[in-house]
């Protein structure tokens, strides 16, 4: 006797990329301007697609998936997924500044949500950038690293002009327990199964 057997095709593997990206690229495929484009750094796998963004003038983490389930995830902050970021401001904010940056500040009519923020004792050790931040001998700078739980506009560059000192550097560092380690401004990895299992649970799935 025959036996026919009806085999279900495999459902396909989805694939996460950590991406660093540098200063002067926009977060799509597509170039806007004198800005690049994140099809500069590929060849990156076909249907990847960027999580959130960072605006051109911004460094940092960018996870590129096919994923549904972590773009919403991560994108929506309903879910308060942390994210740290590493940020360089004008002159050295008092702690009454720190503070309010804390507990939450108004921007654009609402207030932030409660952030971790605390103000660096040494500069960090992080890649040139290829447009110098300006420097000003009779103003100092100082670096600050700043948790948020939700991700609005340009809203570390609000929140800190808000208490009176300009981002002039910002650098998203680490989301969860992912960072940049290993990765040098222009460089990806793709995510292990391990590794993506690991997100996927973090951000409550299976």
């Amino acid at each position: 006797m025959l036996r026919y057997i009806c085999c279900m095709p495999a459902t396909p593997r989805k694939t996460c990329i950590l991406f660093f990206k540098p200063y002067g690229v926009v977060s799509r495929f597509t170039p806007e301007g004198a800005w690049l484009s994140l099809k500069t750094f590929g060849p990156f796998p076909r249907g990847v697609y960027p999580v959130g963004r960072l605006d051109a003038d911004s460094e940092g983490l960018l996870f590129l998936t096919d994923d549904e389930f972590v773009v919403r995830r991560l994108t929506d902050p309903a879910f308060g997924h942390p994210k740290t970021y590493t940020v360089q401001v004008d002159r050295i904010p008092a702690e009454a500044a720190l503070e309010r940056l804390r507990t939450g500040v108004v921007v654009e009519g609402r207030l932030t949500r409660p952030a971790e923020v605390r103000l660096l004792d040494h500069e960090p050790v992080l890649p040139p950038r290829p447009v110098p931040i300006r420097h000003r001998k009779t103003v100092p700078t100082s670096w600050l690293e700043i948790v948020l739980r939700e991700g609005r506009n340009r809203q570390v560059r609000k929140m800190t002009a808000a208490v009176g000192h300009p981002t002039l550097r910002l650098i998203r560092t680490q989301v969860g327990e992912f960072t940049l380690d290993g990765l040098e401004p222009g460089q990806h990895r793709e995510l292990s199964r391990q590794e993506f299992s690991r997100l996927r649970r973090w951000l409550g799935g299976d």
